[in-house]
């Protein structure tokens, strides 16, 4: 928004018409723009064709040139710069207004002045050089009448639409303007009232519903304000039209379109919403309620108007009106401080008749504009994590902010300045009501507990807060009114690795001076040096923390804590946290495969013993048989002989033959029967192995393995485990043999978080999420070191 804000303007309509009220700054110009590539001429022979570029070369020795600058004629590069349609128009097309027609309801700083109207039917003095109305050298009778090239009064009928385009979002591009506002208006009858609450799908809250009078559909005030106004302002206060009354006014903010070819495709819908959702709405949501109460944009607009004729007449400069109308006007100022604020990319804290406002703008809004910095849309609204935004819609786009998360620490950002001081008399204001004077107490213990070194869990813990309904939303309205800052917790002593960013948010030289007006007689080393510290300590192989590199005593730890929280509220320290990572070494792994084949072996010598017992078992029961059917064959059928069974069966009737069959499965049933009973009797450790075959007799050992080595997979090359939460059957079997002949405490105390050492949780995040010490961590990664790798990030 910084790079592309030009102006903002207030422009009322009325019944005697249309006019530009105000607006800031007074002179706003477009960045200039090419309309096709501009020479470079760097050098006085740049115009001069060839023969006299090879007669004059630095590179012929028999004469040295003799460059004469004042026979240099350069073209005139006016071609090269593109403007608008109005300003590339030659005076030439406009005719001059005749004596007999009206003059102007403002009386020109020179009554001699002439006017002429261009074809398009917009005035201009008679005076007016083309291609200055935009910029600087313009008359003062210019300065008054015209605004970017365009006469104020046609651009104030522009930017007045009819009643059915009111109430709305307002988006208008003129070449290379765009106008951005929500333009309201006054009822049919010339009376201001709250519109009633309606259903999007309606008439754009314009109108009335059949059968209800405008009471009717008035929106409730709050109850403060309809006591301070009395009951006539929930009325809109009905009075009696007058001709100078305002009927529509529409505040506007005006921006330099972008080039095309240097904004991402899709994201510029995007940049203009968002300025519309915090500025223009917002603001004229405020003018439309004090307009409703106390007509308030009429009074502006007919004070400023007086004032412009007063200044025109007495053809005093159009810049001692504008810094005129900052002291008797109450909105002028705050257009002024709006504008300031939103180029400076800080927060706009100004007052419309008494009502205090704050706006603000995402302060990486113009990151838009630039192709290598889009923001995916499926991204704004999700953590580095992949996780819901605790941030909110409103502060996960363009703000660039770290993760909200329950481990992170709450840094104050007011303590230095008056807006803490005033934040601190708001909240013990005595006039405050019963349950308001609660929710300040509430929040000032949230204040006074803030601290760097303790996480916002622990703050939840200690306050008796709910973490997500309590002690986000209260971080969240800090750091949106950038009262506070989300940053990583800092160890009470100290004992932090710190690194320094690559890039500082000022200059050194600045960032010094102050550094040594606050702490210069302290004792502290200069800034330079002590950023040179920090940077150097990240490469030690012990000790490389703050406390050990840069304190070294004791008793300076509160003194340096000041320091680091200077530091940090500068974003000049970048707290370095510890990454784990599993690996599986070699000599994991083959004691693994060997387990693996012992167990194969083992498991295969047992089976073919048990298949060597069930052989001989199916040999004893197949002579049991064969003897069970000689013995019924001879008695019930003795005629016929067990080598010809088929002609037996075949002889037999079917009735006989299905009383026979029946009678030899009962037979049979009986022998299996005692076949059972004969295994049953078998001891339990054979029943055991017989299960431990059939869990065996799957392949998924062998698919295991299988797929390890067809994925590439090698014993002699240690490997690391990327993701021990989805870990492999095989990576788990790794896990599971690295505990083995651990101490039963530490083995549980790994099991239960090897699952954060990814490389991707902090050692904050492992803490908070396993519910452990940072002792417990540090006895872990002692007893498995051989298998972590552990880094600084």
């Amino acid at each position: 928004m910084s790079e592309t804000l030009l102006c903002i303007l207030l422009a009322t309509h009325s019944a005697k018409g249309s006019n530009l009220v105000y607006h800031w700054p007074p002179s706003p110009k477009s960045a200039p723009r090419l309309a096709r590539p501009l020479p470079t001429n760097d050098f006085p022979g740049a115009l001069a064709d060839n023969p006299w570029r090879a007669a004059n070369s630095p590179d012929n020795p028999a004469e040295e040139p003799q460059w004469d600058l004042s026979s240099v004629v350069l073209e005139d590069d006016s071609e090269y710069y593109w403007q608008r349609p109005p300003l590339r128009r030659d005076r030439s097309v406009s005719f001059t207004q005749p004596s007999s027609h009206p003059t102007s309801r403002r009386a020109s700083p020179s009554k001699d002045a002439k006017e002429a109207y261009d074809l398009d039917g917009t005035r201009r003095s008679a005076t007016t050089i083309p291609g200055q109305a935009n910029g600087g050298g313009a008359s003062t009778g210019d300065e008054y009448t015209t605004l970017l090239g365009y006469s104020a009064e046609f651009l104030a009928q522009i930017l007045c639409p009819q009643s059915s385009m009111c109430h709305q979002k307002f988006e208008l591009i003129v070449d290379d303007l765009a106008f951005i506002g929500h333009p309201v208006c006054a009822d049919p009858d010339g009376g201001w009232r709250f519109k009633p609450e309606k259903p999007r799908a309606a008439a754009r809250g314009r109108g009335s519903k059949k059968g209800q009078s405008p009471q009717d559909e008035e929106r409730l005030l709050t109850p403060e304000r309809a006591e301070r106004d009395g009951p006539a302002s929930s009325q809109g206060r009905p009075q009696a039209q007058t001709s100078d009354a305002g009927q529509t006014f529409h505040f506007v903010l005006v921006l330099d379109l972008p080039d095309p070819s240097s904004s991402a495709s899709g994201n510029i819908a995007k940049y203009f919403d968002t300025i519309y959702q915090q500025i223009a709405f917002n603001v004229t949501a405020v003018l439309y309620q004090e307009q409703v109460l106390n007509r308030y944009v009429d009074g502006q607009a007919e004070l400023l108007g007086a004032l412009r004729e007063d200044f025109a007449n007495r053809g005093e400069s159009f810049a001692d009106f504008m810094y005129e109308a900052l002291k008797v006007s109450n909105i002028a100022p705050a257009m002024k401080t709006l504008y300031e604020s939103i180029k400076g990319g800080t927060i706009a804290r100004m007052t419309i008749n008494e009502l205090p406002l704050e706006l603000q703008l995402p302060p990486y809004l113009d990151s838009l504009l630039h192709v290598e910095e889009e923001i995916e849309p499926e991204d704004e609204y999700e953590d580095e994590d992949g996780e819901p935004n605790a941030w909110g819609p409103e502060m996960s786009f363009a703000w660039r902010l770290p993760a909200l998360t329950p481990w992170k620490a709450l840094l104050r950002l007011d303590d230095e300045d008056e807006q803490g001081y005033q934040l601190y008399m708001q909240l013990r204001a005595a006039q405050l009501n019963p349950e308001e004077r609660d929710l300040a107490e509430q929040l000032l213990r949230f204040l006074d507990l803030a601290s760097v070194t303790l996480s916002l869990a622990e703050m939840a813990s200690l306050l008796d807060w709910h973490l997500e309904s309590q002690i986000f939303p209260a971080v969240r309205w800090l750091v949106l009114h950038r009262r506070a800052k989300i940053v990583d917790i800092v160890h009470p002593s100290l004992k932090t690795v710190f690194s320094v960013p690559q890039k500082f948010p000022q200059p050194l030289a600045t960032l010094s001076v102050e550094f040594a007006q606050k702490f210069g007689e302290k004792g502290v080393p200069p800034l330079p040096k002590l950023l040179a510290l920090v940077s150097t300590a990240t490469h030690k192989q012990s000790a490389n923390h703050f406390f050990a590199t840069v304190v070294g005593s004791k008793e300076l730890i509160p003194l340096y804590l000041d320091v680091v929280l200077w530091m940090l509220k500068r974003d000049l320290l970048i707290r370095l946290h510890l990454r784990i990572r599993i690996i599986a070494t070699e000599e994991l792994k083959t004691r693994v495969r060997q387990q693996w084949e012992d167990r194969r072996a083992t498991r295969r010598s047992r089976s073919r013993a048990r298949n060597i017992q069930r052989g001989r078992a199916r040999s004893r029961a197949g002579e049991h048989d064969q003897d069970s059917r000689q013995e019924s064959s001879e008695k019930g059928l003795g005629t016929v002989t067990e080598s010809s069974p088929v002609e037996y069966w075949v002889s037999l009737s079917p009735k006989t033959a299905r009383k026979h069959a029946q009678q030899t499965s009962s037979e049979r049933m009986s022998g299996s029967s005692g076949q059972r009973v004969e295994s049953s009797d078998r001891p339990d450790d054979e029943k055991v192995d017989e299960q431990e075959e059939e869990l065996s007799s799957s392949s998924a050992d062998e698919e295991k393995w299988e797929e390890y080595y067809r994925s590439g997979g090698n014993d002699n090359i240690p490997s690391m485990i990327s993701n021990p939460a989805r870990a492999s059957r095989l990576e788990r079997d790794w896990l599971m043999a690295m505990s083995e002949g651990k101490d039963p405490h530490v083995a549980s105390l790994f099991k239960r978080i090897h699952q954060y050492f990814d490389g991707k949780c902090s050692d904050d995040e492992i803490l908070y999420r396993a519910e452990i010490s940072r002792r417990q961590l540090r006895e872990v990664l002692h007893h498995y070191e051989e298998y972590v790798s552990v880094s600084l990030a």
